[in-house]
């Protein structure tokens, strides 16, 4: 094997294990975010309206 190829070979594991990084740090903020979603307080309910009604028609 030549220099070259050594060079070539050891820059394309390089760039297969940064992506096999990336990819995972993607997945676990993937589940982070999921759980925050899940975690935040559901926004308040409107207050309830009272309608009148008219019973001596």
């Amino acid at each position: 094997m030549t220099k070259a190829e050594q060079v070539i070979e050891r820059a394309m594991t390089f760039v297969a294990v940064s992506k096999a990084l990336r990819e995972r740090e993607q997945k676990r903020l993937a589940n982070w975010k999921r759980r925050v979603d899940i975690s935040r307080p559901l926004p308040p309910l409107p207050r309830a309206v009272q309608l009148s009604l008219k019973l001596d028609s």
